[in-house]
């Protein structure tokens, strides 16, 4: 069974109801079930890889002035369905897009290698944070925004969901937060879940700039963390 059944199954087990837009969102098919279905080779992962190192970096960790995202460390899943929809032009990125298509990485295969060779990079340590400190107002306000309104996908730490292509967003540049969230809440991003535009559309540029601070500045587990920000992927020494 497939990780969208395998979700889909786990809700209607724990008694819940998904929305119409939620079950357009998870619909599967194509490329991307057919990208979870396969075994990754790490090492053709790693090839592949170097195509995305040039925007984010040999340690998949990104700019923190927003312009890419840090991808270490995140969900496979979460990786194929992003990718798989920027090749079939489900997300608007004209950038990257190029830079996915088949001819320039491979078929459905190389996706399965190279999310899960990005998948096992360790997350930078210093990620872009917003301007507000842990004590300060603004702090505090993000931290109720987010248990109010995005803690039920994203979970307490911002760990995310991997089989229902919720992110981490624990250890994500704020600038790169902060562009995604107002274009999900405006109705710019193409492939956004109908619940989270449905769940942020009445937040202001304030409310959104207060919540993504506070996630910025959600610790990320030691563990996934790189032992220092001079750290350099030995991969590409």
């Amino acid at each position: 069974m497939n990780i969208r059944l395998l979700s889909l199954a786990a809700l209607s087990v724990a008694g819940l109801t998904l929305s119409t837009a939620s079950q357009a969102w998870l619909e599967g098919g194509g490329e991307r079930e057919e990208a979870m279905d396969l075994k990754p080779d790490l090492e053709n992962g790693m090839d592949v890889y170097e195509v995305c190192a040039g925007c984010h970096l040999t340690e998949g960790w990104g700019k923190d002035d927003g312009t890419f995202p840090q991808i270490a460390g995140q969900h496979p899943e979460v990786l194929i369905k992003q990718l798989a929809d920027i090749r079939e032009g489900n997300r608007d990125n004209p950038t990257m897009y190029p830079f996915a298509l088949p001819r320039a990485i491979g078929g459905a295969q190389a996706l399965a290698d190279v999310v899960a060779y990005t998948a096992k990079l360790p997350m930078t340590p210093v990620n872009g944070k917003g301007e507000w400190a842990e004590g300060a107002p603004e702090f505090d306000q993000g931290k109720k925004l987010y248990a109010d309104n995005c803690v039920e996908c994203h979970g307490e730490t911002g760990e995310g969901s991997a089989e229902k292509y919720y992110p981490k967003i624990h250890g994500q540049h704020y600038k790169y937060m902060m562009r995604q969230f107002e274009w999900i809440r405006d109705g710019k991003r193409r492939n956004a879940n109908p619940d989270m535009v449905k769940q942020i559309k009445s937040f202001t540029d304030k409310d959104m700039q207060m919540v993504i601070n506070y996630v910025s500045r959600i610790p990320v587990p030691k563990e996934d963390l790189a032992p220092s920000a001079d750290w350099l992927n030995p991969d590409f020494d």
